[in-house]
């Protein structure tokens, strides 16, 4: 027979747990009642192909600015996985004591930056610096479409900085650093629970460091780590302030990650809103339905795959 603190604590966290899809599920709701009426006058198939944005003369869709989002996203993913593996495994198998913990707390410090600070940050410091690395990948890279830079020309004596900011790469590096925060906490803390047991045994069987992160740590947390990266990627996808500040609105699919330009469906909601007129107010719901089902079908693999993962176990049978 269960104890009364047991039936508490299930009926508690039950409702916590039904309250949050119930809200989601409200707001799913809302914006579909909202969306109806721009996406039924072009229909879904344009709404969904077109790249321009003008609801005044029913010309709008999600294209260029669903493409940005995704680049933005996979930018940002390129970067942070890295950083945020390699930090977890220094924090969880190299740092010891209270520099353990001093790198958990500048983790966690990082998480309660304000989107707006790392905005303003990459704008007015970052943008400046990571312009030459732009121009150098450019230059030697540029034969890589995605590379490519339109108006470049490595020989003129006076090159054009601007062809370089503003761009798909600034943008997704400023997110990255705004993900990795969320990536790394996760990874430490699959990392962290591998099994001691397991950790002897491969040390005993003659394994170095990096031979036992390699068969023991890593197969253990590939749950929290994969499961991390999504939820990162849903954080990257739904990303506004920053990148409303630091990218020049473009309404075209524009694959030249380091070229001017560059959009996402939050920074276009951020930057319509407050002119938009009923029926533009409905297409702005849609692009942020859109987003809605993108970030939660992200989110929901992520949840699957941490049920699924062995991370947490003591020990391997």
């Amino acid at each position: 027979m269960s104890e009364p603190a047991d039936v508490a604590f299930r009926s508690v966290t039950r409702s916590g747990g039904v309250l949050v899809l119930a809200i989601m599920g409200l707001v799913g709701i809302f914006l579909t009642v909202n969306a109806v009426q721009a996406v039924s006058t072009v229909g879904i198939v344009e709404f969904v192909t077109e790249t321009n944005w003008s609801p005044e003369t029913n010309q709008f869709g999600i294209a260029a600015v669903l493409s940005g989002t995704i680049l933005i996203a996979i930018v940002a993913l390129l970067v942070s996985i890295p950083l945020s593996l390699g930090i977890a495994l220094f924090t969880t198998e190299v740092a010891r004591g209270g520099f353990q913990r001093t790198l958990r707390s500048i983790i966690d410090l990082m998480a309660a930056v304000p989107s707006v600070v790392f905005g303003l940050w990459g704008l007015a410091w970052f943008q400046p610096v990571i312009v030459p690395f732009s121009k150098w990948l450019s230059e030697w890279f540029g034969w890589i479409p995605i590379f490519a830079v339109t108006g470049a020309d490595p020989d003129n004596p006076l090159p054009n900085d601007s062809l370089y900011t503003s761009s798909t790469f600034i943008a997704g590096l400023v997110v990255s650093l705004m993900v990795i925060p969320i990536m790394t906490n996760l990874m430490v803390e699959s990392t962290s629970r591998a099994p001691i047991g397991e950790r002897e045994g491969a040390y005993a069987l003659g394994a170095t460091r990096w031979g036992m992160i390699r068969s023991v740590v890593l197969p253990f947390a590939k749950g929290g780590i994969i499961g991390g990266t999504m939820l990162g990627l849903g954080r990257a996808l739904g990303e506004t302030i920053a990148i409303y500040l630091i990218i020049s609105p473009l309404f075209e699919i524009n694959l030249h990650i380091l070229e001017r330009g560059s959009n996402s469906i939050a920074a276009l909601i951020a930057l319509r809103y407050g002119e938009a007129n009923d029926f533009g107010m409905s297409a702005l719901m849609a692009a942020g339905l859109a987003l809605f089902i993108l970030t939660m079908v992200v989110n929901f693999t992520a949840s699957s795959i941490i049920a699924r993962s062995r991370s947490g176990a003591e020990s391997e049978g």
